[in-house]
């Protein structure tokens, strides 16, 4: 499953070709991915501009000139790409812009999602409704953090995962997060804030960290290494713990079906 800096670096890729243009030709060359296209979807998108190209979590959200929105999800194996005029196995989506732009998106797995929202409904789309704050907004703060997680007696790690805590976190960045703070992903999510939900440091430190790990991953994946090897902890079990003078090595255990990386030394 993409991650959020994959997503907001197809969401950056994306918004050249396609804000401030209109959709001339929408191909389809399937009647689903996930699910159904929505009715008359080539309809309510051709003639129509795209005001911009957003993100909300893991999900791109393209609000057009009807007032309505295009709400798309790379899902497992999804990915765009533009000004590719070759077609291959899997294309199952194209949109041609007025910028001159081709937008074609490919997904083998057909877990991908395209949606559209009519006007005022965004919010209650049922992807969306229930998602927390955006970890890269300037809103999301330590006392946002300790608020989400107060009273959880879940671990910490497993707390990170709730979209309604943080939206769109996902299982890699969550690990490095934990070990850029230095906190265990086993301990209790509600001791990072007090009883009346304010934050404790680990929660000032936690959002910090959250916030680091996704803006280098972001700036690594425009430079063309998204998932490279400046992991410090994710898919390291038994390499020694990359912190300076931790004497500790990686461990891996499953938590929520997830697997959790860290080091028991330095994460407390």
């Amino acid at each position: 499953m993409p991650e959020l800096p994959e997503v907001e670096t197809v969401r950056r890729e994306l918004a050249p070709a396609m804000e401030r243009a209109r959709f001339q030709q929408v191909t389809l060359r399937r009647h689903d991915l996930r699910e159904r296209f929505p009715r008359r979807f080539r309809e309510r998108l051709v003639g129509e501009t795209a005001l911009s190209v957003d993100r909300r979590a893991k999900y791109l959200v393209v609000p057009l000139s009807s007032g309505e929105t295009l709400l798309m999800h790379l899902g497992m194996s999804g990915s765009f790409r533009v000004n590719d005029s070759e077609t291959v196995p899997h294309d199952h989506v194209v949109f041609h812009m007025s910028s001159g732009s081709v937008v074609t998106f490919n997904d083998p797995r057909r877990f991908g999602l395209m949606d559209i929202v009519a006007p005022g409904r965004l919010e209650q789309h049922p992807a969306l409704s229930r998602l927390g704050p955006e970890p890269l907004s300037a809103e999301f703060d330590g006392y946002t953090l300790a608020r989400g997680c107060r009273g959880k007696r879940t671990p910490l790690k497993v707390a990170l995962l709730d979209q309604r805590v943080v939206a769109g976190l996902g299982n890699i960045y969550a690990s490095e997060a934990l070990h850029v703070a230095g906190l265990s992903p086993n301990r209790l999510a509600s001791t990072i804030s007090t009883p009346s939900g304010l934050p404790r440091p680990a929660a000032h430190r936690l959002a910090a960290s959250i916030k680091k790990v996704l803006e280098d991953a972001i700036a690594r994946a425009a430079g063309g290494d998204y998932r490279g090897s400046r992991f410090r902890v994710y898919d390291r079990e038994a390499e020694r713990c990359r912190r300076p003078r931790c004497t500790g090595t990686i461990r891996r255990r499953t938590q929520a079906g997830r697997s959790t990386f860290y080091c028991a030394v330095c994460q407390r």
